[in-house]
């Protein structure tokens, strides 16, 4: 089937070959510093603690946060915010829901950085330190074929999901160790929009990468009808 499918070159030479190699990834791990994702967890369950106290404060009774049912409660009914969604089990209070209550009410930020420490603090901070085994390592499993892109996943635990766009998230990263000093980060570069400056002969996309120009910051530039040096990181974004 996969001569039929003209993919058996790609999988002889480029998928057999890098089992070995994602094998030995797997094998010599990541070195990881427990102490710091220790430090870390206590200081996290610090804030969390006041956030709680922060949130009772401003709603005038204590309940659990966690649950979606008992803060639909508070929400809508006691604070009588409006824009309430009920379900069978109760007001819908995910994320988007909140973010547009945000003018109305100092709580829901509040509410929204409880979320957000919680997740971090269960998810990576107590969740990585569970995988950290005897040699100081985390063991990831690398998934070549589990992605429908072709893209590299890992599990047990993921370690490509660790947040980096906000403090908590570098701070979790500091905590990952180079064994022979330095890191090596290898990525295709802007693949997709390759593939697509070929298959639509966009002269401007082709002379963007023909001159090795920053795509995100050229199509900027574009869009906003601005130099690309007066570009802003949220603009490339």
């Amino acid at each position: 089937r996969l001569k039929n499918e003209e993919m058996y070159e790609l999988f002889e030479t480029i998928e057999m070959p890098l089992i070995t190699v994602l094998a030995n990834m797997e094998y010599d791990g990541v070195k990881v510093d427990a102490s710091i994702l220790k430090d870390m967890e206590d200081e996290m369950s610090t804030r969390i603690s006041d956030i709680e106290q922060e949130i009772y404060s401003l709603v005038g009774e204590e309940f659990n946060i966690s649950s979606p049912k008992q803060l639909g409660v508070i929400l809508f009914e006691k604070l009588e915010l409006p824009g309430a969604k009920k379900t069978k089990t109760g007001y819908k209070t995910d994320v988007s829901v909140l973010q547009k209550l945000v003018n109305n009410h100092p709580v829901i930020e509040k509410i929204l950085d409880y979320r957000r420490l919680t997740k971090i603090k269960s998810t990576y901070l107590e969740g990585l330190s569970n995988y950290i085994r005897e040699d100081g390592k985390i063991h990831t499993i690398y998934k070549q074929n589990l992605t429908r892109t072709g893209r590299l996943s890992s599990v047990e635990p993921n370690l490509q999901n660790i947040p980096a766009r906000d403090e908590e998230g570098r701070m979790i990263r500091k905590a990952f160790l180079p064994v022979n000093n330095e890191f090596l980060s290898a990525d295709y570069s802007q693949i997709e929009l390759r593939i697509l400056a070929h298959l639509s002969q966009d002269e401007e996309l082709i002379n963007a990468f023909n001159n090795n120009l920053d795509i995100h910051t050229k199509v900027a530039a574009d869009i906003f009808d601005i130099d690309e040096e007066n570009v802003t990181k949220n603009q490339r974004r």
